[in-house]
């Protein structure tokens, strides 16, 4: 009777183990449709003339700043300095950029979104198995198991080995804290996407003139932004999965999840959008100045 009592608590321990498995998994699951819904912020019609409008803004700045570009480099030949090379292979750059700054970010962090929630389900199983194949595999497991010393080796030295309530607390506390700050990232990020398109807009002046410096830092953003949004909900749901086992490195590896943005920044990757922004007003003062230099040389 003893024997078949160990056998029922280990298999119930599995089967708790399926539920907290499933929980994690719904919670990775959760985070990738809150990316799904900030791709899908950009099928609707008001986004879509959002977006339209400034590509329209992009594509006169590429006119004006390929027209600029072209009158600097006839300015550069006179004095035999022009590069002429180097100015169509510019346009052809500043091509490409206008052409596909308002599509590949979009389509960049939808590929980013779907590889999150192909990892997390992986990681977790999520929606794998049923809870009668998981106690079916826990009673084969078991039954393979020559004493009650093998079956009682596999001890958990998670949070089961944490005897004190204030550690499981502040556990509890630091877990939710770790996924809060994680569910708020996840909720503005579509919005800071738009955000950073509309700027992009503001770089097309810049890029057929050869100076591409800041549209390169607005792309390292865009990556950032999409590598931030995988790897995130990622971590922690690993950290979940890990918290069964081991709670404080579970718990590290949770709060390590909002350090992502932190370390990406580090890396030239910043996803904030204040240095975007403050990057794209000095573009505009730059397209302002050229132009008032333009207009008073036509004068």
């Amino acid at each position: 009777m003893f024997i078949w009592e160990f056998v029922a608590a280990s298999v119930l321990d599995d089967i708790i183990d399926w539920f907290y498995s499933q929980v994690v998994g719904f919670l990775g699951n959760f985070f990738s449709e809150m990316g799904n819904m900030g791709a899908e912020l950009f099928q609707m019609e008001w986004v879509q003339s959002i977006v339209l409008f400034f590509s329209y803004l992009a594509w006169a700045l590429y006119a004006v700043g390929l027209v600029v570009a072209c009158f600097e480099c006839g300015v550069e030949y006179a004095s035999g300095r022009g590069n002429i090379r180097e100015t169509a292979l510019n346009a052809i750059k500043g091509f490409f950029a206008v052409s596909l700054f308002s599509v590949v970010p979009v389509r960049l962090y939808e590929l980013a979104v779907s590889l999150q929630a192909t990892m997390t389900a992986g990681i977790t199983g999520y929606g794998a198995s049923s809870i009668g194949e998981v106690a079916s595999q826990a009673l084969e497991e078991y039954s393979l198991i020559d004493s009650i010393t093998g079956a009682a080796s596999g001890e958990y030295a998670g949070i089961g080995s944490v005897t004190s309530p204030f550690i499981i607390l502040f556990c509890l506390i630091l877990m939710a804290y770790a996924v809060i700050k994680v569910f708020f990232a996840n909720l503005k990020r579509g919005g800071i996407l738009l955000i950073q398109i509309a700027v992009g807009s503001l770089y097309q002046f810049s890029v057929p003139r050869g100076y591409t410096d800041g549209f390169v830092q607005w792309c390292k953003q865009i990556i950032g932004l999409c590598l931030t949004a995988f790897l995130q909900a990622t971590i922690l749901v690993a950290g979940l999965m890990l918290f069964r086992d081991h709670a404080l490195l579970g718990i590290g590896l949770m709060l390590s999840a909002g350090e992502v943005p932190r370390v990406a920044g580090a890396f030239g990757m910043d996803t904030s959008t204040r240095a975007n922004v403050m990057s794209a007003v000095y573009a505009t003062q730059t397209i302002v100045n050229t132009t008032r230099t333009i207009a008073a040389v036509a004068k």
